[in-house]
């Protein structure tokens, strides 16, 4: 199946917009031109702005089940045109078409449980006679939309991410304005349409595609926005800190996430897991696994059937059910990954496999013997390369995982119900998977970390919370 397009619009209040200058959309395997969409200025993004003001009064006087409708509506869109949907998510970003199809589905479900949620908005009664003075008061607090929202999302899960900002922003009855990653910015507007499809007031959702050189600030720093929820890295995330004002923020930053393997470990799943979790979408995953401590009597096996299982990992045509992993999202990247893992082997670090690369693709790598000063061995690595360390024991292992600044997701192998609850208790990460890599996650938890890997929590409930603000409401009576 091919697919055609031919010069996007954004919708800004509404209102389905094009611009002469525009921002290619190319296909990372072989660099074609997949389309093109609008390149937004400052005065687009004001205009934006403005809407999303009158947006707002109209989200926050919709009904719990109008809300509930429009969202179930744009889940059955998707359903409805899932193959659809599967094939921009891989044709734009990185993901093979197995990958992007699970994708697809995930947005389904995450729009499901937008809607489901928006029913349990609830506040509750409070005891005000519990303070002298308080006699013949009563009264509760309820849960209210914040405004607008600014949702800022990444390439590496183009439709699913966004719709983790959308379906509670619209649940909860405020307006939101989209800017996507400038390299996959079609599906963000694919789930606009749906929206759009689905009867949502116009105003509400925005999606302006354009540079963030261009229009982040004004999107970032406006006194309107009174909230920013951005999925990213590091260092942008701190720049978005620092300039946005006084206004709510979230944030999911990355990670650097460990897995520990005991001796005691069913090794075949270990393998087979972290195998998994080292290379989805090329590596290009925030849960991603990116350190593996082995405990040192099974280091040897581990790392054979490690080894054994990533070369029989197959890269190549993203729309092959036989791929297993596609493309970094641009060569830029995976040049950006080369010359980490060239200067890791430069300081002493041992290749096991991989470390080829070829145009935006590199080769599924694992290291071991990198030491601690290498980049690799702090910093987020966003590509197809795990690192592989021994070590004595749990304590050796929780301590090397706690080393580094970041605390997303862990993942741990055992058996062990003592040596599970002390990682639990003294891993400082978001989550902890237990038999499981680090690299998973459903759309219902609460997702974040600690440390510089983010602040506040995703996971629709929990952006619910988010996204709304408390009221106190306090009647007091005549006497009695």
């Amino acid at each position: 199946m091919t697919v055609i397009l031919k010069g996007q619009k954004m919708l800004i209040g509404g209102k389905w917009i094009g611009r002469h200058e525009v921002i290619e959309v190319r296909d990372p395997q072989d660099n074609s031109l997949l389309d093109t969409v609008p390149a937004a200025t400052k005065e687009d993004m004001l205009h934006c702005i403005e809407e999303a003001k009158e947006g707002a009064k109209i989200a926050a006087a919709m009904s719990v089940h109008e809300r509930i409708k429009v969202i179930n509506g744009a889940a059955d869109y998707i359903e409805e045109n899932q193959e659809k949907y599967a094939l921009i998510i891989s044709k734009e970003g990185s993901k093979t078409i197995r990958e992007a199809r699970k994708e697809a589905a995930r947005c389904i479900q995450t729009l499901r449980i937008s809607a489901e949620e928006a029913r349990r908005i609830n506040g509750e009664t409070l005891s005000f006679d519990q303070m002298s003075g308080g006699e013949n008061r009563v009264g509760y607090y309820y849960r209210f939309p914040i405004g607008i929202i600014a949702a800022i999302t990444p390439f590496n899960d183009p439709l699913n991410l966004v719709a983790h900002k959308v379906g509670p922003a619209i649940a909860t009855g405020n307006a939101i304005i989209v800017k996507p990653a400038t390299v996959t910015p079609l599906s963000a507007l694919l789930l606009a349409e749906a929206f759009s499809h689905a009867g949502l007031p116009p105003k509400v959702l925005s999606v302006i595609t354009g540079h963030g050189r261009e229009i982040g600030d004004v999107l970032v720093t406006h006194p309107a926005i009174r909230m920013i929820s951005f999925t990213g890295g590091l260092e942008a995330g701190e720049e978005i800190v620092r300039k946005a004002g006084l206004k709510k923020i979230s944030m999911e930053l990355g990670s650097n996430s460990p897995v520990i393997v005991l001796e005691d470990a069913d090794l075949k799943d270990a393998v087979e897991s972290s195998v998994s979790g080292s290379f989805w979408a090329a590596g290009q995953n925030c849960l991603g696994v990116q350190r593996i401590y082995i405990q040192e009597s099974i280091m040897e096996q581990f790392q054979k059937d490690f080894i054994l299982r990533t070369e029989q990992y197959c890269v190549g045509d993203k729309q092959s059910l036989e791929t297993d992993m596609g493309p970094l999202i641009t060569e830029k990247e995976a040049i950006r990954v080369e010359k980490m893992v060239d200067e890791a082997i430069a300081k002493g670090a041992k290749l096991l496999t991989g470390g080829e690369r070829n145009g935006a693709f590199y080769s599924p790598t694992v290291l071991t013997n990198v030491p601690d000063s290498s980049r690799i061995a702090k910093e987020e690595i966003f590509g197809p390369v795990v690192l592989l360390y021994p070590v004595e024991d749990l304590n050796d292992a929780i301590a090397k995982s706690n080393s580094v600044d970041y605390g997303l997701q862990a993942g741990i192998f055992t058996k062990n119900i003592d040596a599970a609850h002390q990682a639990i208790d003294q891993l400082d990460v978001g989550g902890i998977m237990i038999n499981d890599s680090s690299d998973y996650r459903i759309d219902a938890m609460p997702f974040g970390g600690v440390k510089k890997s983010g602040l506040g929590r995703e996971g629709i409930k929990f952006a619910i919370q988010e996204m709304t603000e408390p009221k106190v409401v306090c009647f007091k009576l005549s006497a009695r």
